[in-house]
Order: C-alpha cells, then sequence, then structure tokens
C-alpha cells in the first residue's frame, strides 16, 4: 500500500476532477449524502461539495485529509474528512452515493480485499443508491470489476458505462501522461 503522505506534499497534486465526473453529478438530480472512498486531498470531494452534495471524505492520509478540511472549512463546505483504514469502514448504508475514484488496481495481493469492499459496499448500500467506480481500462482492470458486480447476486441497473482519458502532467518534473478510465455507475434496485 502506497504512503501518500509523502507524495501530498505536493498539494493538489492530481488535479482537478474529471469533467465527465463533474458533469454526471451535476446531472444528477439527487444531491444527497455521498461518502469519497479513498479522497487523498479532495480533488473529488470539494468539488462535489460545491455542487450541493454533502460529503465525507475518507483517506488513510492525514496529510491529504488535513489539506481537504482546511479548503473545506475556509470555503464553508458542507464536507468532513475523516482519517481511517478505507478497507475497515462499515458504514455504507448512512450514503446515497458510494464513489470510488481510482481506488482499485486489482493487483494479486490486493485483488480480494478490493473486491470484497466493493462487494461490502453493494450489500450495505440501500435501494436506489449509486456506487460511482472509475478505474483505469488496463491489463483485466475492467473485466474483473464488472464480474465482481456481477457475481454479486445484487440487483443493480447500469446508469453509465463509458471510457474517458484522464491527463496528468507533473508541474515541477514535467512528466505528462494520458490514461484511459473507464467510468462504471450503477444503481441498486
Amino acid at each position: 500500500m502506497a504512503d501518500y503522505d509523502k507524495y501530498y506534499v505536493t498539494e493538489n497534486l492530481f488535479g482537478e476532477p474529471y469533467v465527465e465526473l463533474i458533469k454526471f453529478f451535476k446531472d444528477y438530480p439527487v444531491k444527497g449524502k455521498l461518502i469519497d472512498i479513498g479522497c487523498g486531498q479532495g480533488r473529488d470531494a470539494i468539488a462535489l461539495a460545491k455542487l450541493g452534495y454533502e460529503v465525507t471524505g475518507l483517506d488513510q492520509s492525514k496529510l491529504g485529509i488535513d489539506q481537504m478540511n482546511k479548503i473545506s472549512e475556509r470555503e464553508k463546505l458542507k464536507l468532513v474528512g475523516i482519517v481511517d483504514d478505507i478497507y475497515q469502514f462499515d458504514q455504507f448504508q448512512d450514503f446515497n452515493i458510494i464513489l470510488f475514484d481510482s481506488m482499485f488496481h486489482f493487483e494479486k495481493r490486493d485483488r480480494k480485499r478490493e473486491t470484497d469492499l466493493i462487494i461490502k459496499a453493494a450489500l450495505k448500500i440501500e435501494k436506489g443508491g449509486v456506487l460511482y467506480i472509475c478505474i483505469q481500462d488496463t491489463c483485466s482492470k475492467v473485466k474483473i470489476l464488472k464480474e465482481t458486480i456481477q457475481n454479486s447476486n445484487i440487483d443493480f441497473e447500469i446508469l453509465k458505462d463509458s471510457s474517458l482519458i484522464y491527463k496528468y502532467e507533473d508541474k515541477a518534473s514535467g512528466h505528462k501522461s494520458e490514461t484511459k478510465y473507464l467510468m462504471y455507475i450503477i444503481r441498486k434496485v
């Protein structure tokens, strides 16, 4: 597991949220309670709180959560960050929307606990609740994600199953990259 505190010394490390993410949530009619699992510095959580969602950000990085909470306080947002182990979190029923953005990598050593986390969230969220999952579209990640959902024996309606390109630029080093992602959004029925 990566120690993101060393990366988060650079504020706003991952830049702005995906345009596609903001468009979906701006247009989504239910502005309820949302939890951003693995929120880091709050890239998505801050933007979604500005759209009117009541957001909880959960991450293992104290530095990332502290940075996000300072912005939330300064801008008076309905956003609170909590430092905790994302795999131990168990209160998914308290939220209308669960956001997993760039959380899952499905490496062999982490695959079971990541798929277990997806199933736990899917089981606990109430009917009508939404799972928003954005994942790199590389290797067999998309296949593992979709098989996990299909094999869960939980009924979901697919709201969105589309590709996007994430453009990253590290201004300090000049490193740039583009990565294909899948935006997979499902609602429990």
